[in-house]
């Protein structure tokens, strides 16, 4: 078998290796993150399990091998990191923490041990390789998410097989290509000497190690998952994830191709890496807003945009390949220098530590308001993180060697690029046709009904009361209820920090319903969703002043026989009066509303009392004493459904379940 790995199918075999352990890196970074995130999400402050980070820091055991590393290490790490892929899904939210992260550890490890391993073959095609298989594990992770909903199939419960499947090959393609080398392939170059490695290898190393960090932080940020990039933007989610995968087969299609011999010039590169940066920066700040600090500026409407602010998201998105490009450049390089363990090891440490601060002032942009000093520095700065992780991108290309810019594919790679191409190809098809085929269809309703069920539910980011994922859970809780009109909060999932799953898409998807997603998720604003069976109409959305955490409103119009205009909003803590008047302010003059979310006030405040005095509590309309027919008095009460003077209210219901750690609100208004 081992003889084998010298065929012409070693080639293919290695970038298989490499797709499958780009495609759980991803994986596992994500896990890892949502994981600390849901600790600080349940107790609204920092939590002791933030010490995981700790193991961004594995790279720091290579400063100890002197000599070189035994193959032991390189098999180790790699096995033990697809071991911690398969387990962590299967995990509840502790245990997913500390296995992920244990995995990123193992990865941290693993590939900077892979490359020295690689240096010291001198492989002349790592690069092209290595990059291949990042092509692979992006078209993969957007398959997985484009087939279900905006949440990663592989890691869903009924589908977890498939993980196993890819660790299983993996695991074996490592162990041979660890036992294997192919002497035949090495190039002779000049060994740099013992003075040239400590004086100019180590800065030049982590420079270049840097931009490969650079290269994870941006497809893990968004380009993995494209539905991130369609709530950055408002943007149909079909033309992004179009754009993206045409791109990314183009590449492929360059990178395989014998005939691409095209010497790139260092300036060239540089040109398609600053328009690159440049068009993401402005896709960002063009949907970012600067609120005002006068209350009186609100309610804040979200400026309408022209069509021109969509350029710069299309550019970004046909350009997204530079990434790729970098990382084959950066790759090369540090094969080409073959720099000493110690020196992968340290460089590897330091952009590890980029990395860990890259994570949090992502995270930060939206959790300012709960942390001290650096926090409030970091609102509305999100185009800035981003402007960071590009510029890191870039930097490291004045580090690379004009002859490494002179891309050559050797002939003798039909069947590879057969077989990579057509899987480009056929993952693209399939995304594509799969996001299609499960997106909503909602059934036609009549235009007038007897009665119209309302819902408003906070869901905690997709989280159960204990903690725990449970987008199942919810959904079903949800379908029970049967509701045609659904507020949600707590739905900005499609950030690092909720694992960038699309919970609304997948509810939409899955219940079948029309859905408008609020304020856009480039702004630190708590997520809040409308879902309707029937279209919904003129949607806008509109801000609060928040001298915290920013706040915002839906308004929507939904015609069931007469025209309601319903409002969907989550105040800050403790609803503060000032938001609610802005609320109510934004609401006034309208007929037929019905105005729900979680408010953050109980009704012994003077934002309850104010608010009745031009609207109904639609639990007082339906049980006037307060206690319902089994006796519950939920006096503390901060999730409501209020509506306009003569509505009349024929079921008012609040649903405890362990499903989220607030309680579900289910009202129905007929006649």
């Amino acid at each position: 078998m081992i003889q084998a790995l010298k065929t012409k199918y070693q080639t293919l075999l290695e970038i298989l290796l490499s797709a499958i352990l780009f495609t759980f890196i991803l994986q596992l970074l994500s896990d890892f993150i949502a994981s600390i995130y849901a600790f600080g999400l349940l107790g609204t402050s920092i939590p002791v399990e933030i010490l995981a980070v700790l193991l961004f820091f594995s790279p720091v055991l290579l400063l100890f091998a002197r000599r070189g590393l035994p193959d032991w290490v390189l098999l180790a790490s790699g096995e033990l990191m697809l071991a911690s892929r398969v387990v962590e899904v299967m995990l509840e939210t502790r245990g997913r923490m500390l296995v992920s992260g244990f995995g990123v550890a193992c990865f941290l490890v693993f590939f900077p041990s892979l490359l020295w391993r690689l240096g010291q073959e001198s492989r002349r095609d790592t690069g092209r390789v290595l990059g291949a298989g990042l092509v692979i594990a992006l078209v993969t992770s957007i398959l997985f998410k484009a087939l279900y909903s905006g949440i990663d199939l592989s890691t869903s419960h009924q589908f977890q097989f498939i993980g196993w499947i890819l660790a299983a090959i993996a695991a074996v393609i490592l162990v041979l290509v660890v036992r294997s080398g192919r002497s035949q392939d090495r190039v002779e170059l000049p060994i740099p000497d013992a003075k040239h490695q400590k004086s100019v290898s180590f800065a030049k190393v982590t420079g270049l190690s840097l931009g490969i960090t650079a290269v994870f932080l941006l497809l893990y940020y968004a380009f993995a998952s494209p539905n991130v990039i369609a709530r950055w933007t408002g943007a149909n989610y079909l033309l992004i994830l179009s754009v993206l995968l045409l791109s990314m087969c183009l590449f492929g299609a360059l990178l395989l191709k014998p005939w691409f011999r095209v010497k790139l010039t260092p300036n060239m590169i540089w040109g398609w890496n600053i328009v690159y940066v440049a068009s993401m920066a402005l896709t960002i700040l063009a949907h970012q807003i600067l609120f005002p600090a006068d209350p009186g500026a609100y309610p804040l409407y979200e400026p309408p945009l022209s069509p021109l602010f969509y350029v710069p998201l299309l550019i970004m998105v046909a350009l997204s390949p530079v990434i790729l490009f970098d990382f084959i450049l950066y790759v090369n390089e540090i094969i080409r220098i073959r720099p000493t363990v110690r020196a992968l090891g340290g460089g590897s440490a330091l952009s590890s530590l980029f990395l860990l601060v890259m994570v949090f002032a992502h995270v930060f942009t939206t959790v300012y308001d709960y942390i001290p000093v650096i926090g409030p520095l970091l609102r509305d700065k999100f185009w800035l993180v981003h402007l960071v992780a590009g510029i890191a991108l870039a930097f490291p290309l004045l580090l690379v060697s004009d002859d490494m810019f002179n891309l050559r594919v050797e002939r003798g790679t039909s069947r590879i690029r057969k077989v990579v191409l057509g899987y480009l190809i056929l993952a693209s098809i399939v995304s594509i046709a799969g996001a299609f085929l499960v997106a909503p269809q909602p059934t036609p309703q009549p235009g007038e009904v007897p009665a119209l069920k309302v819902l408003t539910y906070n869901i905690q980011q997709g989280y159960s009361e204990d903690g725990l994922e449970n987008y199942d859970g919810q959904l079903q809780l949800i379908r029970s209820l049967d509701p045609d009109i659904i507020g949600l909060q707590e739905s900005d999932t499609n950030r690092i920090s909720g694992g960038n799953k699309d919970i609304v898409r997948y509810l939409a998807d899955n219940l079948d319903m029309y859905s408008y997603y609020g304020p856009k998720t480039v702004l630190g604003t708590f997520g809040i969703a409308l879902l309707s069976k029937y279209p919904i109409e003129k949607p806008s959305t509109y801000y609060m002043y928040s001298a915290g955490e920013q706040t915002a409103t839906i308004h929507a119009q939904i015609t069931v026989g007469e025209t309601y205009n319903v409002y969907v909003t989550h105040l800050g803590n403790e609803g503060p009066i000032v938001q609610q008047e802005i609320l109510l302010k934004g609401a006034n003059g309208e007929d037929n509303v019905i105005m729900i979310g979680d408010f953050n006030f109980k009704p012994d405040t003077p934002q309850y009392r104010m608010t009745v005095e031009r609207l109904d509590d639609s639990w007082l309309l339906k049980w006037s004493s307060g206690v319902d027919d089994q006796g519950l008095d939920p006096v503390d009460r901060i999730d409501h459904i209020f509506v306009s003077p003569g509505t009349a209210i024929t079921d008012a219901r609040y649903i405890f379940s362990p499903a989220s750690d607030h309680p579900a609100f289910f009202v129905v208004i007929g006649p």
